[in-house]
């Protein structure tokens, strides 16, 4: 499969560049900062570009089967409108260039998610984490409406740990107190969703 990887400078996103490489998929991502990725020379195809420009998306979206993004703020709390700035740029070079299926990377909160989150994510999620949820709100909202076969991926707190190998994954899911979930485990989940039909136009809540 042919896939382009937003994101993939992130520690989200190199988890799921590595995934597809050990399973012998092509990859092509999009980066800000090419020179981050120098490792993966002569492994996959990188287009120096930004998420957010519709130009340099297609630019890099042509040929692909899916799109998966694990765009990220780092340790930011401020958006910066990034979200709603690429999702409008991925959907717009998606149609321009004729690929439907996205799977993206959001949190567990936002959105009609915050409704099942417990008291203390609740806490954290419209306090410190306000800015960035609401963006992303922003983001979903224009990819639920879209037309496009996408897949919104809501992990709850991330982890720098191992892979698990396994984890609970459901369109909603109950919460008790801040359970957490690698990105390795997430990265393995938006791969294989992005090779499956069986998550498409779904929500995923992730979590261990």
């Amino acid at each position: 499969m042919n896939l382009l990887i937003l994101g993939a400078t992130g520690p989200t996103g190199r988890h799921v560049v590595d995934l597809a490489l050990q399973a012998g998929d092509k990859v092509t991502v999009l980066a800000r900062r090419p020179e981050a990725l120098e490792d993966l020379a002569g492994q996959v195809t990188v287009v120096a570009g930004d998420a957010t420009s519709q130009q340099d998306v297609a630019k890099a979206m042509a040929g692909q089967d899916v799109v998966i993004s694990a765009l990220g703020r780092s340790t930011s709390v401020r958006a910066d409108d990034l979200f709603a700035r690429a999702a409008t740029a991925v959907i717009g070079a998606a149609k321009e260039v004729g690929v439907s299926r996205l799977v993206w990377l959001s949190s567990f909160g936002v959105g009609d998610t915050f409704r099942s989150a417990s008291a203390a994510q609740k806490v954290m999620y419209s306090t410190f984490l306000r800015n960035i949820y609401a963006n992303k709100e922003v983001s979903e909202r224009a990819i639920r409406s879209s037309g496009l076969d996408w897949t919104l991926v809501y992990p709850t707190m991330l982890t720098k740990g191992p892979a698990k190998g396994s984890y609970l994954v459901g369109e909603r899911l109950p919460m008790k107190g801040n359970p957490t979930i690698s990105r390795a485990d997430v990265a393995d989940f938006m791969y294989k969703a992005a090779h499956s039909p069986e998550w498409i136009q779904r929500d995923a809540v992730i979590t261990d």
